[in-house]
């Protein structure tokens, strides 16, 4: 890493700066770093997932938007997180965004490099925003989805899909897990 992304910042700060580094970077702790060149079936299934929710979101004719990473989720004031794809509802945001405020889904693809902070840190920093409602790992490796979900009394109910129909309401949306992934 370079000497500026080894400086504590603020979140504010990184995405001040973000038009000056190449690639994908997240901030956690106050520390900016790189996140490492995707493999051809992240890509794919991120892709697919992109699609899908995108396609979910016509069908069920909401007032929301899905996303394809590249765009940071603030957990803290010194942690942001880009998800792989995200889900948000309301008033669409300015193309210039860098951030979705409140997301209500939100997606990461599990890679062998960053798999134990995807089911782990990202899984608290997410679910400690209470607009979070859906938290979906993918795993391309073996076609499954783990979807965590916000129920009552503050409960994070987890169920493990490799087939069927996911449901992610709020916000009203369904779709096929096969739609996840890109046809092989």
């Amino acid at each position: 890493m370079s000497d500026a992304a080894q400086k504590t910042m603020t979140v504010d700060e990184f995405l001040a700066a973000a038009e000056a580094r190449e690639g994908r970077w997240e901030i956690e702790d106050g520390l900016a770093y790189a996140m490492a060149p995707e493999r051809l079936d992240h890509a794919r299934a991120k892709g697919a997932t992109s699609i899908a929710l995108s396609e979910a979101v016509r069908r069920a004719g909401l007032p929301c938007e899905a996303v394809l990473g590249s765009v940071a989720v603030r957990i803290t004031a010194r942690t942001a997180y880009q998800p792989d794809a995200l889900v948000y509802c309301g008033e669409r945001l300015p193309p210039d965004a860098r951030e979705v405020p409140s997301p209500v889904i939100v997606v990461e693809v599990l890679s062998p490099s960053t798999e134990w902070r995807d089911v782990h840190r990202k899984l608290i920093g997410y679910f400690s925003l209470p607009c979070v409602m859906h938290y979906l790992t993918i795993d391309p490796r073996d076609h499954s989805v783990a979807h965590q979900k916000r129920a009552e009394g503050g409960l994070i109910e987890t169920r493990i899909l490799y087939d069927g129909l996911l449901k992610l309401d709020p916000p009203g949306l369904e779709l096929a897990v096969a739609e996840l992934f890109a046809a092989d």
